[in-house]
Formats: structure tokens, C-alpha cells, sequence
């Protein structure tokens, strides 16, 4: 298996992949906008759940669409879409990406505007990784206005680590997951 090329900020940890794609609940033949991409983890993550996924892999960042590109030629990812800008003008622009039935938002630079936008095209399912606390409160704020919000949930994650022969855990950055949909 190839080494997924990396940029600053990234990739989004395993554990936290595996846990927000299972509240995104994908399903086959899903529109999937992966908002703020990084490093394209996540979209990968989601191609192996639900076959003949459609991918709008968005990031305002050339360096990380440089690296979403090269991880998806390097495992065979298809069906995507690489998009350069701010989110909310992207899907905001017209019928270009009129149904995304599934988002996942990484980055959440204008996260309001991002949240309206998805809410006005019906996307079903929705989830937000934050770290900050102050963009989790905002996030649960504007999802709750506009009638779509869930959940949000709290994951830990701690890697085992030597020290002295034996092992301890280190802990990772904990993220909030925040759930909503139509």
C-alpha cells in the first residue's frame, strides 16, 4: 500500500476517520464533498465504504490539493473532483454541484456560510471535525438555526509508545465530531 503524502495539519487521524465516516453514513453511488481535504484521507477512506462514490475533494490550498491528487492517483481513486477555493463560493457557484447527498468538512474557515449552503441543498448527512472549542460551539450554533443539527461527539485517541522497555500511551489531539443532516 502507498505512503499518503502529507501536508501541514495532516492527515486526519485513522480512529477519527473511521468514527466520522460512521456517522456519515455513506452509501453506494453517494455525491460526497470532502470540504477542506488536506491531504484526500478521508475521501480514500470513504471510496473503500461505498463503491461508485462521486468526490468533490475541495480545499482553499494548492499544496494540499497537490497532495489529495498524487494520494489519489497513487490508489486508483475515481470518480474525483478536485476543486481550488474557499468552499462556500465553490458550492455556492451555481448548478455546478447542484445534489452532494454526504459532506464531510474538514476545514471550517466560513463554516456558516458552508453549513447554509449544504442545508439549502438537502445534503442528508453532514459531519464537522473541530478542534478548537470555539468552532464547535459556533458549528453546533449554526446547525441547531438552521434546523439540522444531531449530535456532537467527543473522541480521544491515545497511541502506545516505548519508554523504558515498556509501553505508554501518548495522547493524540482530541476532536469533537459534530453531526447534522436533513
Amino acid at each position: 500500500m502507498s505512503e499518503i503524502v502529507s501536508v501541514s495539519g495532516g492527515p486526519t487521524k485513522p480512529e477519527i476517520i473511521a468514527v466520522s465516516l460512521s456517522k456519515l453514513g455513506l452509501r453506494d453511488g453517494d455525491r460526497f464533498a470532502d470540504i477542506g481535504c488536506g491531504t484526500g484521507s478521508v475521501s480514500i477512506e470513504a471510496a473503500r465504504i461505498a463503491r461508485n462514490l462521486t468526490i468533490y475533494a475541495i480545499d482553499a490550498r494548492r499544496e494540499a490539493l497537490r497532495a489529495t491528487e498524487t494520494n489519489f492517483k497513487n490508489l486508483n481513486i475515481a470518480n474525483a473532483t478536485l476543486l481550488a477555493g474557499e468552499a462556500s463560493e465553490i458550492l455556492g457557484s451555481g448548478d455546478f454541484i447542484n445534489t452532494i447527498d454526504c459532506a464531510f468538512v474538514g476545514g471550517t474557515k466560513n463554516i456558516d456560510s458552508v453549513l447554509e449552503i449544504l442545508a439549502e441543498k438537502k445534503t442528508r448527512s453532514i459531519v464537522v471535525n473541530a478542534v478548537r472549542i470555539e468552532t464547535v460551539v459556533r458549528t453546533i450554533e449554526a446547525m441547531k438555526k438552521l434546523g439540522i443539527f444531531v449530535e456532537v461527539v467527543y473522541v480521544s485517541v491515545s497511541r502506545g509508545v516505548p519508554i523504558a522497555g515498556e509501553t505508554m500511551f501518548k495522547p493524540e489531539n482530541p476532536v469533537y465530531i459534530i453531526v447534522g443532516g436533513t
